[in-house]
């Protein structure tokens, strides 16, 4: 008798992101974490589920550019990552924790 083969993909979270919530959510999440690293992962995430071509229309900055800068491997400027949070749609607001 053969052993069935068990196949597994990556868990990738831009396929669950399917609402503005979802996306509320995760970045809540994230941001609580306070590493920067981590919050540029999530936007480039985000960035994926809704489309890296729009955002790099809606930011002006560049499709590789905007991969290089949100794969989490390294930190983005503060400019690039407002630029993002604005063009995805969404504003940074702080509350007293």
């Amino acid at each position: 008798m053969r052993k069935a083969t068990l196949r597994t993909r990556a868990f990738d979270p831009a396929n669950y992101l399917e609402s503005d919530a979802d996306i509320a959510a995760y970045l809540d999440a994230v941001l609580e974490e306070n590493d920067p690293a981590l919050l540029a992962a999530a936007l480039g995430d985000i960035a994926r589920a809704r489309g890296m071509s729009q955002l790099a229309r809606d930011t002006g900055l560049s499709r590789e550019s905007l991969y290089k800068g949100l794969s989490g491997e390294r930190v983005p400027s503060a400019e690039t990552l407002m630029k993002v949070i604005r063009g995805l749609g969404f504003k940074l607001t702080v509350s007293p924790s």
